[in-house]
């Protein structure tokens, strides 16, 4: 890709929509719907297994940031990723990340569809699923800004929800609420085990956890089409990785000081279960207004992401259909790779009709299980973009990791970790498995399509 069509994406995102786009791009249906899985498994653990994850976050993050500022206009952070670990493994790492979020956005989109059943039963899914992409297209084709501000609102309800949730577990902790199941106490938490399935249920928690991150390096993505990105980058990184971890943490102290842990159902929303356990009757329509929105939040993200990342894949290609890819409209946006990516995920309603849903959700577990591929050569280009310094020139930085290079060494540990962990569920070991043969064949593609 040149340089002058990167200068020429248009720099309409603020710094509220930066921040709110990886805040919003990471609280999800992982927190609303996945927070009982975890919390069933680790029990009050489930604690430390957040804020091990968000430290590592906030590192990745951090490595991230660094990069993004030592080039402004890199339209993602792939652009470091080919530059510092070779253009087989940036191919490699810009399709695999490509697929990973359009996959997520058709799982999203037929959960919307899903979720807007629960008002119209007889809605077809593929009716809100085709009006919600019609709508999330055109907001992205017209200005930057225009998907900011729509990622924005969409994150302010989801952070509200979860600020309503703490307030309220605040208040009836106070006043030592009655609930059917005891008492609104902190006692719920400091008077049980705090390792109640031992060490196992801790680390299996892991698989949910990570995937309740999965959208934090959504940052990379805005560097180009940021104001003042020198500014507005550091701040953002080093303020919402913080707040991740407070919101996360503060709900789920919230959870489980309202209902002990062991009444927590793994099976449905904790927050639906706590809200109708205090007799709040409406519950189940709030929550599910709350995840239709992060559905769709989610969703729009994916269409923002895969567009910017199909247009750097395809910007300079030969092929006259890549090449029409690669190009930018009056606006500076890449209108033609958003409207492709757009056609792809719209794809999700027939795919939910013609393969079975196992087959469905083993695919959405191989695209997150790629995510800690993308994060852990995001750590090692920064570690390889370090070393290529002068002394002179790491004292000049404006942004730099703290603890280098033992922050990266802990972020790829956490990364093992977790991969380690992935071998001892059925479901995840099998989609484990399938994404090292996404990688072999990959990887022999790449080998021939770079010769």
């Amino acid at each position: 890709m040149t340089e002058n069509n990167k200068q020429n994406m248009e720099r309409g995102l603020k710094s509220r929509h930066v921040q709110l786009i990886a805040l919003g791009g990471t609280i999800g249906t992982g927190l609303f719907l996945g927070a009982g899985k975890s919390i069933h498994l680790a029990g009050p653990s489930i604690l430390l297994a957040y804020l091990i994850a968000g430290v590592a976050c906030f590192f990745l993050m951090r490595a991230l940031g660094e990069l993004l500022l030592s080039h402004t206009s890199s339209v993602s952070f792939i652009d470091f990723i080919d530059k510092y670990l070779g253009k087989k493994t940036g191919f490699v790492a810009g399709w695999t990340y490509l697929i990973c979020w359009i996959t997520i956005a058709m799982a999203e989109i037929t959960a919307a569809g899903l979720y807007m059943q629960f008002w119209y039963p007889h809605l077809p899914i593929w009716v809100t699923a085709l009006f919600l992409l019609i709508i999330l297209f055109f907001m992205n084709s017209i200005t930057v800004s225009a998907f900011g501000e729509t990622e924005f609102w969409f994150a302010i309800i989801k952070v509200v929800a979860i600020l309503v949730l703490i307030g309220v577990g605040v208040i009836l902790v106070a006043i030592n609420y009655k609930t059917p199941v005891g008492n609104a106490s902190v006692s719920n938490i400091t008077n049980v085990s705090f390792f109640p399935h031992g060490f196992s249920g801790f680390f299996l928690s892991f698989q949910m956890v990570v995937f309740s991150f999965v959208g934090v390096e959504m940052i990379g993505m805005t560097a180009s089409e940021t104001k003042d990105p020198q500014k507005i980058i550091p701040k953002c990184i080093n303020d919402v990785p913080v707040r991740i971890i407070l919101f996360y943490i503060g709900a789920l102290v919230a959870l489980m000081c309202i209902y002990p842990w062991t009444y927590v159902s793994p099976d449905s929303s904790p927050f639906v279960q706590v809200f109708q356990g205090i007799g709040i009757k409406s519950a189940a329509a709030i929550v599910n207004f709350v995840v239709l929105t992060a559905a769709a939040s989610s969703c729009n993200s994916a269409v923002f992401t895969t567009g910017r990342m199909l247009y750097s894949l395809t910007s300079g290609s030969k092929n006259k259909f890549a090449k029409k890819l690669g190009i930018l409209s009056k606006r500076g946006l890449p209108t033609n790779a958003i409207l492709l990516c757009t056609l792809l995920i719209a794809l999700s309603v027939i795919l939910d009709i013609i393969i079975p849903s196992g087959v469905f959700d083993f695919i959405s577990s191989v695209a997150t299980i790629c995510f800690l591929y993308i994060w852990s050569l995001i750590v090692i280009a920064h570690y390889k973009y370090r070393k290529s310094l002068s002394v002179e020139e790491i004292k000049a930085l404006p942004f730099k990791m703290p603890l280098f290079p033992y922050s990266n060494l802990f972020v790829l540990a956490f990364m093992v970790m977790v991969s380690i962990v992935l071998l001892f569920q059925l479901s995840t070991l099998i989609a484990l498995l399938g994404s090292v043969i996404w990688f072999v064949v990959m990887y022999l593609f790449a080998n021939y399509k770079l010769k």
